[in-house]
């Protein structure tokens, strides 16, 4: 099954072709707030280094968040493009699932982490298990690295941009109980060859993008919801009500005046 597979949801901007396991060909490059601009090219150089077209592949395959708003919307948006001119079936991957294919096989459960906003984390903890397949063991969450830390047990695998940012501050939280292993810089990076591998097995399985396609809306973490529980107000949730705010404002200043009635 040859399949394009695109990863967008971060700075680090990566296209591979694939068919089954073999990697035809791939770009990876550095492309923050660029990938409007880089993206098509990027998927014009592996075609040609491929020697293919898109009528001669068998589907498409997109990271889905969490992770950059911009680069998000630019990777489904030129994807759903080519599905619309192509009617190839389009596979949706969550990012976090995507960066736990980078090390398939390995036998700790898995922590990929990424940077969020004003020193919060997405995370989620994956596991492989013998020849089955991927496990979600915990789903894709958002808070602080305090919270980050305290959902993990056991021997854990914690790799990605937001263990490099944030390293010291999750460890300081974690439970004495916690062995963390880590692994090369290469392997932490999203990766659209791991979003390919991801993306064929559920093109095979049916799993086909319907025509509504959104970001993946990340469930807040259990430690968020004790916060705002407390009385307080969680980063989360002060994030979210100054959005609110916000769109209301703006849907005022938008909405027509009043018609005066002439009684």
């Amino acid at each position: 099954m040859k399949v394009l597979a695109v990863e967008t949801a971060t700075s680090w901007q990566s296209v591979a072709l694939l068919d089954d396991t073999t990697v035809l060909a791939r770009q990876d490059q550095e492309a923050a707030g660029t990938h409007g601009a880089v993206l098509l090219p990027a998927i014009e150089r592996v075609l040609a280094e491929a020697g293919l077209t898109l009528a001669q592949l068998d589907g498409l395959a997109c990271s889905i968040g969490p992770g950059s708003f911009t680069g998000l919307r630019v990777g489904a948006a030129t994807l759903l493009g080519l599905r619309a001119a192509t009617d190839l079936p389009l596979a949706l991957v969550s990012t976090l699932e995507a960066m736990a294919w980078n090390l398939k096989g390995h036998e700790f459960s898995l922590c990929p982490i990424l940077t969020s906003r004003k020193g919060e984390l997405y995370w989620a903890v994956f596991q492989w298990r013998n020849e089955d397949p991927l496990q979600r063991i915990i789903p894709e969450q958002v808070g602080p690295p305090q919270a980050c830390a305290q959902s993990l047990t056991g021997a854990i695998l914690m790799f990605g941009e937001g263990w490099i940012a944030m390293e010291s501050e999750i460890r300081a939280a974690l439970s004495p109980t916690v062995t963390v292993t880590t692994v090369p810089a290469d392997l932490s990076k999203p990766s659209a060859v791991s979003v390919g591998l991801a993306g064929i097995e559920r093109l095979r399985r049916g799993e086909i993008a319907g025509e509504e396609v959104a970001p993946v809306y990340v469930q807040r973490a259990e430690a968020e919801v004790k916060y705002e529980q407390s009385g307080r107000l969680s980063p989360v949730a002060r994030r979210q009500a100054r959005v609110a705010l916000k769109t209301t404002a703006r849907a005022a200043r938008q909405r027509p005046p009043a018609r005066k009635s002439h009684g």
